[in-house]
């Protein structure tokens, strides 16, 4: 693996497995608030239950996290993981009026905690379209 394939995917990679791991075992009420907010999104997230919501966010966080720390596993796949988890990401920043600016692109206050998903989409999109 080049260094910059390395740089490209141990970042993010750490940065996804933290956030996962500190999703499991979320309390209810927290978990729930997450629930709501990804359904600003995706509006059938609404119908989960909490603790699945909860779950399956933390495994998603970690199982990309893991793809992209993991050095056999190739470089566009990871990316791709990565590209594809940072879309759903962005789809609760483009779907939530409250996260743009009325040009509908630049973030709002509350939208900087989302914006920073296009360099995730981005670096995901260079690891996908890197020749060998």
């Amino acid at each position: 693996m080049r260094l910059s394939n390395a740089i490209l995917r141990g970042i993010p990679g750490a940065y996804l497995l933290q956030s996962g791991y500190g999703k499991l075992g979320m309390p209810a009420d927290a978990a729930e608030h997450l629930k709501q907010f990804a359904a600003t999104g995706v509006p059938q997230f609404a119908e989960w239950d909490s603790k699945t919501f909860a779950t399956f966010i933390a495994g998603s966080e970690l199982a990309v996290g893991a793809a992209l720390v993991t050095p056999f596993v190739s470089t566009r796949l990871a990316g791709a993981g990565l590209l594809a988890f940072s879309a759903g990401l962005l789809t609760i920043y483009f779907r939530n009026p409250e996260m743009t600016q009325e040009d509908g692109i630049r973030p709002t206050e509350q939208g900087i905690q989302l914006s920073k998903d296009f360099f995730l989409a981005a670096i995901g999109a260079g690891l996908m379209v890197q020749k060998k």
